[in-house]
């Protein structure tokens, strides 16, 4: 089993657990009208900043091994996609005065800004910040910024993460949906081109889930817990959105630059479809194009463009 050589590292995520377990559980009676609209204002203003204590270089190894990268490659900085780890914590508290059932979030993609390595032996700064929150009376539609860096360079990392929260009245319709799109209700996606080629392969066992937990502290059960994702409509464990973009993040860099995936540069991710476990998935490339499927001609789950940052955001 792939969880239980991880679990060692549970006693590190308890902090990180009951960060996030309080934060999305702090709910109440949702506001309406006027109130919910000064609640969005007031977590818009609202930034959300952590110092971050040096991790322990086991548990950096075992993660990077994990989503297949070279542990040799972060003896001196972090994989910069390990910030979900602090990250979703900090943007749960930003979340954590919306009128949503934010235990329902699903995650929809993310774009990650490379600017700077992340130092393994320094403490770090991490700050987290609501850009966006729209909802059209069946979804809200989330947007938050996690910049993480050190004292002298802020904005070393930057992940600005999209999410959808299915609102109560259709939350259960939503999820399904989501789960088994339908031609109606399916969002547009593009098929892996034929012509793509195949960078990587991986066989994800079914506890692939609650590993990235026991790395990570992103306990959600509807990773590892096959009633609870029953019963959000996914008909068993699905693999959670960020492990699915380090995977491919490492096996670009490990296919292309042969260097870290610390190196500047921009990683954008779009969630196309739940990934259910266990499950047998390529990584798949044409130029700066990147998919993760089970195979050519088939619908992506996860959708990949990489390229270099602007060069006026580097600091």
């Amino acid at each position: 089993m792939t969880a239980l050589r991880h679990v060692r590292h549970l006693p590190r995520q308890l902090p990180v657990l009951a960060s996030l377990g309080s934060a999305l559980l702090a709910r109440g009676r949702a506001p309406r009208g006027s109130d919910a609209d000064s609640a969005r204002a007031e977590s818009s203003r609202a930034e959300v900043v952590r110092t971050i204590a040096p991790l322990a270089p086991t548990l950096v190894r075992d993660y990077v091994a994990h989503v297949g990268g070279d542990p040799a490659a972060y003896r001196s900085a972090l994989p910069p996609h390990l910030f979900a780890h602090w990250g979703l914590p900090l943007a749960a508290r930003c979340l954590a005065g919306l009128p949503y059932p934010l235990a329902r979030v699903i995650n929809a993609g993310c774009r990650l800004d490379v600017r700077a390595p992340l130092p393994a032996t320094q403490p770090l700064v991490a700050r987290a910040r609501l850009l966006s929150a729209d909802d059209d009376g069946r979804r809200a539609a989330l947007s938050i910024r996690v910049a993480t860096g050190t004292r002298d360079v802020p904005d070393a990392v930057v992940a600005t993460i999209r999410a959808f929260v299915p609102l109560a009245q259709a939350a259960r319709e939503n999820a399904r949906a989501t789960a088994t799109p339908t031609r109606e209700n399916a969002p547009p996606r593009a098929a892996i081109p034929y012509d793509a080629t195949e960078l990587a392969r991986w066989q994800l066992e079914r506890d692939a889930g609650l590993a990235f937990a026991l790395l990570t502290g992103d306990f959600n059960p509807i990773h590892w817990l096959g009633r609870a994702a029953t019963a959000a409509g996914f008909g068993g464990p699905i693999l959670h959105g960020f492990s699915l973009f380090a995977r491919a993040i490492e096996g670009v860099v490990r296919a292309r630059f042969l260097v870290t995936s610390s190196r500047p540069a921009t990683w954008d991710a779009r969630f196309t479809r739940p990934l259910r476990l266990p499950a047998n998935i390529a990584l798949f490339a044409a130029g700066d194009d990147t998919w993760v499927g089970d195979a050519r001609g088939g619908a992506p789950y996860m959708t990949l463009q990489h390229g270099d940052p602007p060069s006026s955001r580097l600091p």
